[in-house]
């Protein structure tokens, strides 16, 4: 085990070579292994005389090893369209702006940074007329299904006489932090604005502890103010923070200054699915972000079980993929969520969220209790009874 590549990871790498890394930092990552082997040789014979299979750190049985699990999924209730406002719509339905904004644009033309007064039944003044007119004429008496038709034959035929499209490219996994997306200056305030995603934060068990909406995109700034929020203190951090961008987040924490409050406490890593993929790409990914390192450089991650004939092997000690189950679940109640006010969508999403958790209490005692026959038993809540 402690021979092994220190870019494997358990139950994935355990029977063949891993996948060598290309492009920038190739040879950094080769040189890491050729150092992480011969350290493993020079600490073989100390680390085998233990009882278990695997070194522990000194420390963990004085300290509790704990982590979470952040992802988001796309939910997108709308909220006032005035450039960096993410307050409510004072008219859910059909206005665009929230009190404050109404109050002090309402009565003008909705062109941005145009102060005349707009003109009756419409929301341009009379300058910008024929923009009002060309909203009304593209959006205005279209069904859901017209509209999805001409996006797609936007996508795929890209004609001259076509208006062109402009659309917000979330950021990829393996960019850079400072390639965050770049938001365009509001036009116009025709429409109101709609959140980008719904962002929690789940223990590996599935147990919720934190949510909230991200407006824009879910990049690695975002994601930092969010966990500083949620753990203002060193002693309420985990010991591990399960993120699928987790080296985008570490490289963004870097630049600003914050990896140095959060890295006496705490480590950032990706999870399993896309540890896989980007572990090939990316250097600061493969060294640092491994979720179960093969090695035994990270042994709090790893744990050991038997099998039915008594054979010992290893896993992985905590479920990376919380978040990602949770979100299958809260997917099917995407299209009922858009559609909320922000005040009902943040209440629902709440209810939804407190239902999950003590649906996941309730067959973690149910599983402590070892009485499969009663977790069987268990009655799920029909989805219809829900809401």
């Amino acid at each position: 085990l402690t021979e092994d590549d220190p870019a494997a990871i358990i139950g994935i790498d355990e029977n063949h070579a891993v996948p060598n890394l290309m492009g920038e930092g190739a040879d950094l990552a080769r040189q890491d292994a050729i150092e992480a082997r011969q350290n493993a040789r020079n600490a073989c014979q100390v680390q085998y005389e233990s009882e278990h299979e695997m070194n522990i750190d000194s420390n963990s049985n004085s300290t509790i090893t704990t982590m979470i699990v952040i992802d988001g999924i796309i939910m997108r209730p709308r909220h006032c369209a005035f450039e960096d406002c993410d307050q409510k719509l004072e008219n859910e339905v059909n206005g665009v702006f929230c009190t404050e904004h109404r109050i002090l644009h309402g009565h003008l033309c909705h062109i941005a940074d145009c102060d005349n007064y707009k003109e009756p039944n419409t929301k341009t003044c009379i300058e910008h007329d024929n923009r009002w007119c060309s909203h009304l004429i593209r959006f205005g008496c279209q069904s859901l299904l017209g509209i999805r038709r001409i996006l797609r034959r936007t996508n795929n035929e890209r004609l001259d006489w076509l208006p062109p499209v402009n659309h917000q490219v979330a950021p990829a996994h393996n960019n850079p932090p400072a390639a965050n997306i770049h938001h365009n200056k509001r036009e116009n305030y025709f429409v109101a604005l709609r959140y980008y995603c719904v962002e929690t934060i789940c223990a590996p068990c599935g147990i919720v502890k934190a949510w909230t909406k991200f407006t824009k995109s879910e990049g690695p700034v975002q994601i930092l103010d969010f966990l500083n929020k949620v753990y203002p203190t060193e002693e309420s951090r985990p010991s591990y923070i399960c993120i699928d961008k987790a080296c985008v987040v570490l490289q963004a924490a870097l630049l600003n200054g914050v990896w140095e409050v959060w890295s006496h406490t705490s480590r950032l890593i990706v999870d399993s699915y896309h540890y896989i993929n980007h572990r090939t790409t990316d250097y600061i990914c493969r060294k640092w972000c491994n979720p179960a390192p093969l090695n035994g450089s990270a042994p709090n991650l790893v744990v050991v079980e038997y099998d039915i004939n008594g054979r010992p092997h290893y896993k992985r000690a905590f479920n990376t993929q919380a978040c990602e189950q949770l979100n299958a679940w809260l997917g099917g109640y995407q299209s009922i969520l858009n559609r909320m006010t922000v005040a009902n969508f943040d209440w629902t999403i709440h209810a939804l969220l407190f239902i999950h958790t003590q649906k996941v209490i309730q067959h973690q005692l149910n599983k402590a209790s070892n009485n499969p026959e009663e977790e069987e038993e268990e009655e799920d809540i029909p989805d219809n009874q829900i809401m």
